[in-house]
């Protein structure tokens, strides 16, 4: 247990989407940090022993129910978290990840949190402008999710001010690790291909870069803002190198061993061309990553690999409640 985590002993910690990716290795480390967790998600827990509070983020008598009994800390993670999904469906990314957010914002006003982390995206900023994302970039979002979160920032910002609760949005890359298999990201999908022994669809040219950050590092930042009055405000969290569609391809090729046909299609709207970050602000709170990809993405097709063919890791499409319950 780290110094900070050892700030989170006894402290009662709200995680919405607690039951998604990075949901799940949240609650994980938070009670392994002696934390008092409860889980507000549309899907159940894996863990039958977690708190859990089965609702829509976007409804009051859920929030109610999350916040019952009294909550210190705040880990917000439940939204629609599909860029694809937010251009289909932008009426369901609002009501999830803005109205949602508000309602989780109001019951920790109302409950007196202390701390609360949102899991923001550095789509919030559009188009580079400058050779680096910071989080001085002005938001100039894209896509319905990312004006989502840019939402959900402003509203933190506002409840910082107006009501003291200290709320820090985590602008996070490509984020990948262990347990991803209900995702329908470019590291899940290319390891179900490998598996299934399934061709590779590539978005565009596949030139264009993105960052990837390990779900551990993700869930230590998460950590560290609950625990350190230091994090408040847009913190970005990345790995801070930035490499193509076609280099994550070449590289999960030499990890799995395996060929992989390929195929490119028509690029996606509203699909930024780079996302190269710079989290030296990160840094300076004492938090930088630990696995570089090739060591993450290793450890990812060693589960991958282990797995039955029949498990649903892989079933074709992503399950609609997977999408919106968590990250």
């Amino acid at each position: 247990m780290s110094a900070r985590d050892e700030g989170l002993i006894g402290r009662r910690v709200l995680v919405t989407g607690g039951s998604g990716f990075i949901g799940r290795h949240v609650v994980a480390r938070l009670s392994a940090a002696g934390a008092q967790v409860r889980v507000v998600d549309l899907v159940p827990h894996p863990d039958p022993e977690v708190d859990l509070v089965c609702g829509d983020i976007a409804d009051p008598e859920t929030i109610e129910a999350a916040y019952e009994g009294g909550i210190d800390h705040v880990v917000h993670l439940a939204a629609v978290t599909s860029v694809l999904k937010s251009v289909q469906q932008p009426e369901l990314t609002f009501q999830t990840n803005v109205v949602g957010t508000h309602r989780v914002l109001e019951g920790a006003r109302a409950a007196g949190v202390s701390a609360l982390v949102f899991a923001s995206t550095n789509a919030v900023t559009g188009p580079m402008e400058e050779a680096k994302i910071t989080e001085r970039a002005r938001l100039r979002p894209l896509t319905p999710y990312g004006s989502s979160k840019a939402a959900g920032e402003m509203m933190m910002s506002a409840y910082t001010a107006a009501y003291g609760v200290r709320c820090t949005a985590i602008r996070l890359t490509n984020v990948y690790g262990l347990g991803m298999q209900a995702k329908d990201s470019i590291v899940a999908r290319l390891m179900r291909a490998i598996r299934l022994g399934s061709g590779f669809e590539i978005y565009g040219d596949g030139l264009q870069v993105r960052d990837y950050v390990h779900v551990n590092d993700v869930v230590r930042a998460a950590c560290a803002a609950l625990a350190d009055e230091r994090w408040s405000g847009p913190v970005v969290i990345g790995y801070g190198e930035s490499i193509s569609v076609l280099d994550v391809v070449d590289e999960v090729r030499r990890v799995s061993g395996t060929t992989l046909e390929l195929t490119h299609g028509p690029a996606r709207a509203g699909e930024m061309p780079a996302v190269i970050v710079d989290p030296s602000g990160a840094h300076a709170l004492g938090w930088r990553p630990e696995l570089d990809f090739h060591a993450g993405v290793s450890g990812v097709w060693q589960e991958w690999s282990a797995l039955a063919l029949d498990a649903p890791a892989f079933q074709a499409a992503v399950p609609p409640a997977a999408t919106v319950a968590g990250r």
